[in-house]
């Protein structure tokens, strides 16, 4: 799994039939320590419902098709969890309750 934030939504008009209304997010590499953006991007199919400035899991490869909303699609890279808080070395580095307030 890799740890990543939501930064946008990517749109396409003409796609695979298998693909159809399915929600694909751009999402952004972050550091776990500082929690900012790697400035390495992967679009990803939505499988929880996630929004734009939430952190999030996803999984590429064979492991993105595992979900009830990617199975047996051509997909290479799935949200699977939001993210609730990121602990690291004994710190909390981000709480999402935390993060909201502060929008």
């Amino acid at each position: 799994m890799i740890l990543a934030r939501v930064v946008g939504t990517v749109v396409s008009s003409h796609k695979s039939e298998k693909i159809e209304g399915i929600k694909l997010l751009l999402v952004e590499k972050i550091d776990p320590d500082t929690m900012q953006g790697k400035k390495d991007y992967v679009v990803a199919m939505d499988a929880v419902g996630a929004g734009i400035g939430e952190i999030i899991f996803f999984v590429s490869g064979s492991s993105a098709r595992l979900t009830e909303v990617t199975a047996g699609k051509p997909s290479d890279a799935a949200i699977i969890a939001i993210v609730d808080i990121v602990e690291k070395d004994g710190r909390v580095t981000y709480r999402k309750d935390a993060a909201q307030e502060a929008v």
